[in-house]
């Protein structure tokens, strides 16, 4: 019965005109996002972060930014099905067969099939997250500070497991992330550290200013480096409805991909990226017609789409009960809710209740406006790809600027976002993902809070992550799981999962 009334609130918090308001500017600016390659939601929300602080109500921000991240995951498919160009990197799994299905003249059945398979997923998704975030909040709130400092290793290893490209170098930038987080201040004694005579580094870095440099300006740069010409192949979609076969042969693919794309997106890493890999490679097995895929199988489409949605928005589960990212988004969710004054984690369903569920319910939401407006929108979407990128990039950047200035009215903010958008441009260019390192800034004064309190509980006795058993059985996984991500044949299957992505 609380299940029901607390969706009752959720409901009644959503549904207000003000957060449906909130709701559709998130997904419409997450769909247009999705479509133009080279911004992506995660650069997007950390360039969105100061508004929020201005929106003031906590709730409507949050709705806005979940709209734009599970927003960007339908306008990728966009573009990979009309023009073969990904505008999300889990749409690229799309780009194989829908673009062909769109040279065969389906081009119409292929967007419905990627617009139905996403709100399938989506819908499942959120009850998901009705249904499983209530008992792990209840089960986190009995955690003590061993089992904490053991959940974040667990998130830190899966971070590094999940991240495509070398493990040493993914667990390099977790290390640097972890020494950023410890600049500033001493978490128990509030002592200076690592502030080389600076007074502007007294306090902890700015998270939304290396957000907005790593995964804001960077990526400008690496776009300005390599802009690719944009050639709209299909000025016009027609025939958008699905044949009784069509519907009939995307059912199993859109429940398989749905299926694997919410136990994917719980773990720590890009859960959305792998689920699609993942999925399209299930289905390719699974199919009586293997020889379609790769020249217009609709359970291409259907299996991914479905997958990369549902990941997205289960991610939000280990955020909104541990206060764990699951990726670098939810990281940027956590920045927001901090800015709000609230404290992710467990307490937040307890304590903030129209918030948590409000959050949830927006969801469904979402997805129904997603579905309803962006078919008959696609037709001004592919006109936006005409626009040229170097018309676009001062306005974003002078976006991020203003944004970053306006939270603490701070010019040092600027040069740090400036020092992190180089940084993050060389760190592209070694190859190493700057995702990790996000994740272990955020993480970093989280783990070394715990772990000390653990260690001051304990009396200085280690042993007390090992002889609590949750937090050993925590300790046990990470260890199994980076064991396995190191072995020669893992490693390999990594490369292979995450070679589209890089092309």
């Amino acid at each position: 019965m609380d299940l029901f009334s607390n969706l009752a609130l959720g409901f009644a918090t959503a549904s207000t005109l003000a957060n449906i308001g909130f709701c559709l500017i998130g997904v419409l600016l997450g769909t247009l996002i999705g479509v133009l390659p080279g911004i992506g939601a995660t650069a997007t929300i950390a360039m969105l972060l100061p508004i929020t602080f201005q929106i003031g109500d906590p709730v409507s921000s949050l709705i806005m930014l979940a709209g734009i991240y599970y927003g960007a995951q339908y306008g990728g498919s966009t573009t990979a099905i009309l023009i073969n160009m990904p505008g999300e990197s889990s749409s690229a799994v799309t780009a194989i067969d829908g673009y062909q299905m769109a040279r065969n003249g389906r081009a119409g059945v292929a967007l419905a099939t990627a617009a139905i398979g996403s709100f399938v997923a989506g819908t499942i998704a959120t009850v998901l997250i009705a249904l499983f975030a209530p008992p792990l909040t209840a089960m986190a709130l009995k955690f003590g500070a061993a089992e904490y400092t053991s959940l974040m290793v667990v998130g830190l290893v899966m971070s590094v497991a999940l991240a495509h490209g070398s493990v040493i170098k993914a667990i390099a930038m977790v290390v640097l992330g972890l020494l950023l987080g410890l600049v500033g201040q001493d978490v128990i004694s509030g002592a200076p550290r690592l502030n080389f005579g600076l007074y502007q580094l007294g306090d902890q870095l700015n998270f939304v200013a290396i957000a907005v440099g790593l995964f804001g300006i960077a990526e400008i740069l690496r776009n300005l480096e390599d802009e690719r010409t944009r050639e709209v192949l299909m000025a016009k979609v027609t025939g958008l409805m699905p044949t009784r076969e069509d519907f009939r042969r995307m059912t199993a693919p859109i429940l398989r991909g749905t299926a694997l794309g919410s136990l994917l997106g719980i773990l720590p890493g890009n859960g959305a990226v792998l689920a699609a890999f993942a999925s399209y490679t299930i289905e390719k097995r699974a199919s009586d017609r293997p020889e379609e895929f790769g020249k217009g199988a609709l359970a291409g489409v259907a299996g991914p789409e479905s997958a990369n949605n549902a990941g997205a928005q289960t991610s939000f589960i280990p955020m909104l009960t541990l206060g764990i990212p699951a990726n670098p988004v939810m990281a940027l969710m956590i920045g927001a809710m901090i800015i709000q004054g609230i404290v992710p984690g467990p307490n937040v369903a307890a304590e903030n209740p129209d918030l948590f569920w409000g959050l949830i319910a927006s969801m469904w939401i979402g997805n129904l406006l997603l579905i309803i407006l962006n078919l008959p929108l696609i037709g001004l979407w592919v006109k936006l790809l005409k626009v040229p990128y170097y018309v676009l990039f001062p306005t974003i950047m002078a976006f991020c600027s203003i944004g970053v200035y306006s939270v603490n009215s701070n010019v040092w903010d600027l040069y740090v976002v400036a020092f992190f958008g180089l940084l993050g441009y060389f760190l592209l260019k070694l190859r190493c993902e700057p995702a990790p390192l996000l994740l272990g800034f955020v993480l970093g004064p989280l783990l070394e809070e715990n772990l000390r309190r653990a260690m001051i509980l304990s009396r200085g006795d280690p042993s007390t992550f090992v002889t609590r058993p949750i937090s050993a059985l925590l300790l046990a996984a990470a260890v199994a799981v980076l064991v396995i991500v190191l072995l020669p044949s893992v490693r390999k299957k990594r490369d292979e999962v995450f070679v589209e992505e890089d092309a």
